[in-house]
């Protein structure tokens, strides 16, 4: 039987998480998680623990070019750490727009104010995690 597959969009401030189902079809929306690297890392790895998860898919914000900047070796640091923590296989996913889409989608449902702003992160993963697996058919 397959195994879940965590979806993560990190930030500085907050982390947002999306789990797949276990036939790797759907992603839904997991919670966020605000803290540093550190804590944020730690955090991941016991999500992942919890949820029996096999593999991370973590967000790359390449830049529009192609060029990976600053924010693209935060995220590859934070890659190994989630690696050296959990022994999980990390896969970073192209995560260019995704935040964009989010905001589209919160803005075509009407989601304003402080809900929207405890969701968009989630949402975030979810669109770099539904990406993922809609690839992976």
């Amino acid at each position: 039987m397959n195994k879940k597959i965590l979806g993560v969009d990190f930030g500085d401030v907050r982390t947002g998480l999306a789990l797949s189902d276990l036939t790797r079809t759907l992603a839904s929306g997991a919670g966020t998680i605000k803290g540093g690297f550190e804590t944020t890392a730690q955090a991941v790895c016991e999500v992942a623990i919890k949820n029996d998860v096999e593999k991370i898919v973590l967000g790359h914000p390449i830049n529009m070019d192609g060029s990976c900047g600053f924010r693209s070796e935060k995220i590859k640091d934070f890659a190994k750490r989630l690696t050296e923590i959990s022994g999980l296989e990390v896969v970073l996913c192209d995560e260019r727009l995704s935040t964009a889409n989010a905001h589209q989608i919160l803005n075509l449902t009407n989601t304003r104010g402080e809900r929207r702003k405890r969701i968009i992160d989630e949402m975030s993963a979810c669109l770099i995690l539904q990406s993922y697996l809609d690839r992976k058919v």
